[in-house]
């Protein structure tokens, strides 16, 4: 009888899980590098003050930093060292794509 109640408990947990996956929302992001326009001062001119508004699009547009990495419009920004320094102070992680 033990391992039949253990097996429906594996069983009603994964089938919760599958429910929750299913049921939560999907989250779109439109890839626009022109939402990051906030952190142009930051990343081509080194500057030190990073926005609030910076780091907020960054966070948004963080779905898409390995679009625009394999862009060669944008590649040479999105790998450049400012790049990487205003990535981790806003707390975002620039992908290996």
């Amino acid at each position: 009888m033990k391992p039949l109640m253990s097996f429906l408990f594996i069983v009603s947990l994964i089938s919760m899980i599958l429910l929750l996956l299913q049921s939560s929302p999907v989250i779109s992001v439109t890839c626009r590098v022109a939402e990051l326009s906030p952190c142009a001062g930051p990343i081509l001119a080194g500057n030190s003050t990073i926005p609030a508004q910076c780091c907020s699009k960054l966070k948004e547009q963080q779905p898409c930093l390995c679009q625009y990495k394999k862009n060669p419009a944008y590649s040479a920004f999105v790998n450049s060292p400012n790049a990487k320094k205003v990535a981790k102070s806003c707390g975002v992680s620039i992908p290996s794509c």
